[in-house]
């Protein structure tokens, strides 16, 4: 498994990729029931597109399988923290301990602790978790521009209506495993981004050069 890369000229918290080049980014957290995780990962493979699925450590423990299963869909695999909570809200302490449990994980299941850390329950990090991941050993946090909504449940065309209306080149969307709307939409959403020349690319992927 890839381990994290230092992307020159990018920021400490990435929240999408180059403007000029026909990619984006589909970053799925990796939580909830493994059949709809299985799911949305065949909807993608299908649609030839590679996701990167960023797992919560209490997910991994429960269903270790799932790691391979990700990354032997050539997809990439990082960090969610160990148990989503508000890490932002958290001490130091506390918060090092969310980053390090889920990377501790990774590194136990795949040789690596993982490609990228995303914060939970907050799109953005504060300046100290930033910190806290780069000690921990990821140079970025990443981000998103665009925000499907999945959680909420609004329906499969709410998800795709959401994706569209405000993707483009270069963007990074939050998608989730564990929510039939989202696997009901990746194919439709897929055949959308082909239409429009978008390709649906790992994360590492849409920033290496």
């Amino acid at each position: 498994a890839a381990a994290p890369r230092r992307f020159a000229g990018q920021p400490a918290e990435i929240g999408h990729g180059p403007r000029d080049r026909d990619r984006v980014a589909l970053t799925f957290h990796g939580n909830g029931e493994p059949a709809l995780a299985r799911a949305a990962l065949a909807a993608a493979e299908k649609g030839g597109a590679r996701v990167t699925v960023l797992a919560i450590g209490a997910w991994l423990d429960a269903h270790p399988d799932m790691a391979r299963r990700i990354l032997d869909g050539g997809h990439e695999l990082g960090n969610h923290t160990q148990r989503h909570l508000a890490i932002n809200d958290m001490t130091e302490a506390e918060a090092y301990a969310e980053i390090t449990g889920c990377a501790q994980r990774l590194k136990r299941l795949t040789g690596s602790i993982g490609t990228w850390f995303r914060p939970s329950q907050t799109q953005y990090a504060t300046p100290l978790v930033q910190k806290l991941a780069q000690r921990a050993g990821y140079p970025h946090v990443l981000s998103y521009d665009v925000d499907s909504l999945d959680f909420t449940s609004p329906g499969a065309a709410a998800v795709i209506r959401n994706v569209t209306g405000t993707i483009r080149p270069g963007s990074v969307v939050s998608l989730h495993f564990g929510y039939a709307d989202t696997v009901d939409a990746m194919p439709s959403l897929l055949e959308e981004l082909a239409r429009r020349k978008l390709r649906a690319v790992t994360t590492t992927e849409l920033l290496t050069p």
